[in-house]
Order: structure tokens, then C-alpha cells, then sequence
């Protein structure tokens, strides 16, 4: 197969984004706007209805394909309701990107001191979400003949130092997880660990006069923050044909935060 720039296109492709209608400059706003203008129609899915409304008109403002769906990823039924609403607008799913998570509503929270129902609350977000989102997907991505999953990880994973990054390394067993299952059916499921980022969130937990910020002045090798838009080109990679023989991978977008073999 000779390789086209087209296979980055993903016309006629449908693409379900949480967490995209959250916080204003967010990373998941900027997969959704994405997406859209490689040709796929999106469903921007948040908690934050009003959000996702936004976003979507964004989106169909500027010529795209969008709807808005309200979710909770924590509940099996507001999933299902989701995903039955992307097949009833553009007729099935191809891609789902695991974005929704908790982050700097968790400050910095000391594993050693925080309770059992902080603690469960933190995992069924970051990690039960994702695999019900999954799980709601994979037949629709089935009958389509494939799909691709892509979780949202974190640096902060590399090594987990909190609780935001146990929860995110669990993601990441749950990506090659379902990637070893799901690979000869034709769906990939990769993730995308970002940096420090200049997303509302981003700057709210980590701001510029940090520890943390400082720290990473020292180690980062190329910038220590990153526009949510300088993800946009990894997903695009693993969401289209492109990256079609790439599966069960972390890619770190994170200026040489991570450096790994």
C-alpha cells in the first residue's frame, strides 16, 4: 500500500469524545475540533450539558458535524444512552477517546490520608469510565468491522507519584488489556500521555509559580507546557488509517517530560 496524506482523513467516520464540554480551553474541546476537521462527526459528551452544547456548536458552526450528549461515565446507563445516541445521528461509532477524567478537582491529595470513598470515587472515574465507555462501543465498532479506543493517561503516570497517577497507570493496564482482546477484531486501543499542558485545567493544578512548575523548568528537554492543540496530531494519528497497525501503545506528548527507550 503506498501511503496517501489522506490517510489521515477521517471522513465518514463517527467519533464520540468525553469529557469535550468541560472547562473552556480544554484538551478534550481541542480532540473535538480536531476530529471534526479531519471529516469525522463527533459527539461531544460531558457532565457539563451546557458545555458539550457549546462545543458541538463550535463545531457545526464552522461547517462540521456534531451533536451534544450529557453523560455521566460512572453510570452503566447514561453510557449506554450515549453511545445509542451516536448511532441514532450519523448510524454507528468508530472512535471513542476516554478523555473524561478527574484532575484538578483532586488537588494534591496525599494517598497516605485519603478515605475509601475518596479513593473509589477517583478510580470509578479515571478507570471504571473508560472501560464502561468501551464496553458500551465495541459492539457498535464490531459491526462496522473495527475501531479505534483512545485513553487519556498522563505523564504523571511515569512514575505514579499520586493518586491522579495510579489511576491513570491502571488506564494504561486497561489499554493493553483490551488491546491484546480486541486487535484481531480490527479495533486498536492505544492512549495519549500529555505533559503539562495550558489547558484551564492544567494551569488551575499546576500554576506557573508551582514547585511542580519549577521542577520541570529544570527537567523537562524541550517546553515544560504545551498547547491542548499540540495533542491533536497524535490522536489523529491513532484514530484514522494512518496508524492503522499500531495498538496497545502510550504516546508521550509531553516535550521530553517521559523519555523512554
Amino acid at each position: 500500500m503506498t501511503f496517501s496524506i489522506d490517510q489521515f482523513r477521517l471522513d465518514g467516520k463517527v467519533a464520540i469524545v468525553t469529557g469535550a464540554g468541560g472547562r473552556g480551553n480544554g484538551i478534550g474541546r481541542a480532540y473535538a475540533l480536531g476530529l471534526a476537521q479531519a471529516g469525522a462527526a463527533v459527539v461531544v459528551a460531558d457532565i457539563n450539558a451546557d458545555g458539550a452544547k457549546a462545543v458541538a456548536d463550535e463545531i457545526v458552526a464552522s461547517g462540521g458535524q456534531a451533536i451534544a450528549a450529557t453523560v455521566d461515565i460512572t453510570d452503566p446507563a447514561s453510557v449506554a444512552t450515549m453511545a445509542q445516541a451516536a448511532t441514532n445521528a450519523f448510524g454507528g461509532i468508530d472512535i471513542l477517546v476516554n478523555n473524561a477524567a478527574l484532575m484538578a478537582e483532586l488537588g494534591q491529595l496525599a494517598a497516605a490520608d485519603v478515605s475509601l470513598d475518596e479513593w473509589n470515587r477517583i478510580m470509578t472515574v479515571n478507570v471504571t469510565g473508560a472501560l464502561l465507555c468501551a464496553q458500551a462501543v465495541i459492539p457498535a465498532m464490531r459491526a462496522r468491522g473495527g475501531g479505534r479506543i483512545v485513553n487519556q493517561v498522563s505523564g504523571g503516570a511515569f512514575p505514579a507519584i499520586s493518586i491522579y497517577g495510579v489511576s491513570k497507570l491502571a488506564l494504561v493496564g486497561l489499554t493493553t488489556t483490551l488491546a491484546r482482546q480486541l486487535g484481531r477484531e480490527g479495533i486498536a486501543v492505544n492512549a495519549i500521555a500529555p505533559g503539562n499542558t495550558t489547558s484551564d485545567a492544567g494551569k488551575l493544578l499546576t500554576p506557573d509559580d508551582s514547585p511542580f512548575i519549577k521542577y520541570l523548568e529544570m527537567n523537562v528537554a524541550m517546553r515544560v507546557r504545551g498547547a491542548p492543540d499540540e495533542l491533536v496530531g497524535s490522536l489523529l494519528l491513532l484514530c484514522s488509517q494512518a496508524g492503522g497497525w499500531i495498538t496497545g501503545q502510550v504516546i508521550h506528548v509531553d516535550g521530553g517530560w517521559v523519555l523512554r527507550p
